[in-house]
């Protein structure tokens, strides 16, 4: 008798998928790819930061450094891509929003030519809503780390 062939499950998410999965577009689109997606338990967004961002053009002019802000947001674009995927969540008429951040904190700037990888694991999901810890790297050096949720909402 033969053994049925082992199916590995897809880890990687690439930016066709992306941009089916969640509503964000340029110039907010904060994730190029995703990797290692573990259903309903972790994954890593990839952002490929480039001298063309537009928000390099006022933060700062002398010396780019990426907001952590939007650090922040791309670790969030990142659980949501999470999300969407472990819910396997249709856009139409649902929306994936952040709901909350705590204990935030920068620890490294980002610049361009800088590759960001946003490790953000799932702590708790009930339902629609998800809690996460996530870590954004250059490297070896963090960035940023926060603790955040999101919630799957219906829109008109």
């Amino acid at each position: 008798m033969s053994e049925a062939p082992v199916v590995e499950a897809q880890t990687s998410i690439d930016i066709s998928e992306i941009l089916l999965r969640i509503p964000h577009r340029y110039p907010f689109l904060l994730v190029d790819r995703a990797e290692e997606y573990r259903q309903s338990e972790s994954i890593v967004g990839i952002k490929c930061v480039t001298i063309n961002e537009p928000f390099f053009q006022g933060h700062f002019p002398d010396y780019a450094v990426m907001p952590g802000v939007l650090i922040v947001e791309a670790m969030a674009q990142t659980g949501a891509v999470l999300m969407s995927k472990s819910l396997n969540v249709d856009r139409a008429g649902k929306t994936i929003l952040f709901t909350s951040l705590d204990n935030c904190r920068f620890r490294h700037p980002v610049r361009p030519g800088d590759v960001l990888r946003m490790n953000v694991r799932v702590v708790r999901a009930r339902g629609g809503l998800f809690k996460f810890e996530g870590k954004a790297l250059v490297g070896d050096k963090t960035a940023a780390e926060a603790e955040f949720a999101a919630m799957l909402v219906e829109t008109p």
